[in-house]
Formats: structure tokens, sequence, C-alpha cells
């Protein structure tokens, strides 16, 4: 299969640049996925639509301040250096690896080569909060960061670091972006990005869905790397994700484990979600293939990478949003739902001008 059989025709302005007024008013798309129909309702409408006993699982993980802006060091490999006024150089954070060390993309890659050192301070400030040095460089402007330590590093990215707002919402991040770029049951911060089906969440929603029945449980994954780099395979066997760090909680591993046994349905709230969840089923079928999928609690990383022709052992529900052309999370909306079915409803909600990506509509595949 290739990657150009993903593909749709989206108009650019049919892409959010803002979230809606209120948080929860989002128009939903509707598939049955058995069916292959789909009709259009509302976010609003989600405790209607699903039903007592289902397990809803959430992506717990709280997007960090990621996006820095730096100077270069004028004397390199001199100490002490000073910031040089020259050029900007925009750092994203995308994975803590310990430590003082970071990974991280840096544009304009080419001027920032091993060894050289950034200097990061506030706005309209000269005085660095912040420095690192550049320790290793890899493709498509992948860096490995060391920081001086300092004591109270978050407190300081707090103050210094903007919302890394995607590529596609072309302005500035503001003040309502800190708080509309972030659901409202984030707890553990560690993204790069949100995971954007939790944004239309509201704690109103919540207790209703709760009310109605609908066990809630969490997950946390932090969106990295793989969020933010294109896909440049042509065949979908080629590809492969950049792994990202989670968790699963022991309540949440005994959610799944009762849901199962008891064939309720399990919900899954965004892509991240997803993969999480069909990764702790494969890890624990390594372990006992015969024993049938029963999770435990435990952190890890994964790479999962999701396509046509998967076999879903967890997940038996999908909200999500609307995806870019051919990138890997619509392969995975594709393999849950077949690629025909959901290239129709993405064509029914262009021509019904629904918003899409991160701050736009959603989907709700069951």
């Amino acid at each position: 299969m290739r990657v150009a059989d993903f593909h749709f025709d989206l108009p650019d302005e049919l892409i959010a640049q803002s979230p809606p007024p209120v948080r929860g008013t989002s128009r939903m798309l509707v598939l049955d996925r058995e069916a292959a129909e789909y009709r259009d309702d509302f976010f609003r409408n989600l405790p209607h639509l699903l039903r007592s006993g289902d397990l809803l699982i959430l992506n717990d993980s709280r997007v960090i301040p990621a996006r820095l802006f730096a100077t270069r060091a004028r004397g390199l490999h001199t100490q002490p250096s000073s910031p040089d006024p020259t050029g900007r150089i925009e750092v994203l954070l995308t994975e803590h690896i310990g430590g003082e060390d970071w990974s991280a993309l840096v544009r304009p890659s080419r001027k920032v080569q091993p060894g050289e050192r950034l200097h990061f301070a506030a706005l309209n400030e000269s005085e660095p909060l912040l420095e690192a040095e550049i320790l290793a460089a890899g493709e498509f402007g992948e860096r490995t960061l060391r920081f001086n330590p300092v004591q109270d590093f978050r407190a300081i990215l707090d103050k210094i670091g903007h919302m890394p707002l995607p590529p596609y919402i072309h302005r500035d991040d503001s003040e309502e972006d800190k708080d509309r770029y972030q659901t409202v049951f984030s707890h553990e911060p560690g993204s790069a990005a949100a995971p954007t089906a939790g944004l239309h969440f509201t704690p109103e929603i919540l207790a209703e869905l709760r009310q109605r029945g609908v066990q809630i449980e969490t997950i946390t994954l932090h969106v990295g790397l793989g969020t933010f780099q294109p896909v440049r395979a042509e065949n979908v066997e080629d590809i492969r994700l950049h792994a990202e760090h989670y968790t699963l909680p022991a309540a949440t591993a005994e959610a799944v484990n009762a849901a199962l046994r008891e064939g309720r349905r399990i919900i899954a709230a965004g892509t991240t979600t997803t993969r999480t969840l069909e990764h702790c089923a494969q890890h624990s079928l390594e372990f006992e293939p015969h024993a049938g999928v029963r999770l435990e609690a435990h952190s890890g990383s994964t790479s999962i990478f999701i396509s046509p022709g998967y076999r879903f052992r967890v997940v038996s529900g999908l909200l999500t949003n609307f995806h870019l052309p051919q990138s890997t999370l619509l392969m995975l909306v594709s393999a849950f739902a077949g690629r025909e079915a959901v290239l129709a409803a993405y064509a029914h909600a262009v021509r019904e001008r629904y918003r899409f990506f991160s701050y736009g509509d959603c989907m709700l595949i069951l």
C-alpha cells in the first residue's frame, strides 16, 4: 500500500487556526464502521452516544511550553560566552532524555552544529536564563541538547517557553493557547503537542458521562518527535515512527482487563491512547501468547505504527480529530474503520465545511 493512497484534497481555509469560542461546542461526525455509514452530530451529545458500561480512556499528558527561541553564543568553546544577536534560532523540545539532556528540533538547523552553545532569554530581555550545548546532530533538524544545570528548569521553561502550536497554525501562540491547547484533565507534563481528541472535553461533559455509567480511566503518552516529522516514505510498510514514552496505570490495566473479559466496549479518546493500549496488548501477548490479552501496569516506550491490516485487540471505539492527508494518524484511523469508509467520511466533512486538525472538529467511530 502506498502513502499516496491516503491523500485527500483539503482547502486551506478548513484548517482551524483557533479553538472554538467555547470548549466542547465542536461538531462531530459519527461513523458506524460496520455499516460504513456516517451522520453529522455535535460533541456535546457524546454522553448520549456512549452507553452504561463503556470504558472511556483518556491521555492525561500535559503539554509543556516546549517552543523556545535562542541566540548562538559568541566565542564558541570559550567561557564565558555572550549572546550573538545576528540570528534567532527556534528550538522545539521534543523529549526529555534524562538529567539535563533533551531531544529537540532546531531551525535553521544548518547553523547549529555539535559543540555550539545556545542562549535562551525571556522576551525583550538579553540576560540568558538557560544555556545549552549541542551534543549531537541527527537528520531533518534533530539535535540533542544539554542544558546547564539550574535550580528550577520547569519554572524557567514556563516563563520563557511558548506553547508548541503545530506548523499549520499560521500565527503566534497567545495567552488563550495556554489554556485551550491543554486538556482539562491534563496531569503529567511532558508532551510537545496536545493529544487533540481530548481538547473537546469539559468538566461538565465528563461528569455527565460518569452519571450515565461510562467508566473513565487514563493512560499517559507524551507526544514527541513523531508528531512533527512528515512521512518521507513512499510505501506504507517502510514507515518507521520515533519512540514515545508512556505509562499504563494499574487502575487502567485492571479496567481494560475487566472490560475485555465482560465484552464491554473500550473507547479510546485519540490516536495516542489507541497506540498505547494496542502496544500494551502486544506487550502482554509477547509474554503469554496463549493466555490472551491481559494488561499489567508498567511504563515504557512505543514506536507502534498501525496501518490497514492491523488487528485491534483492545480498542473497539475511537474518538479522534481530522488528520493530515497521507499522515500516519490517518492510516491508523483507516486501519480501524476501513480506508474507503474513512476517506468517504473525510470527503463529506470537507463538503460540509468541518474544521480540521488540532483545533478542529472530531469524529466518533463505533
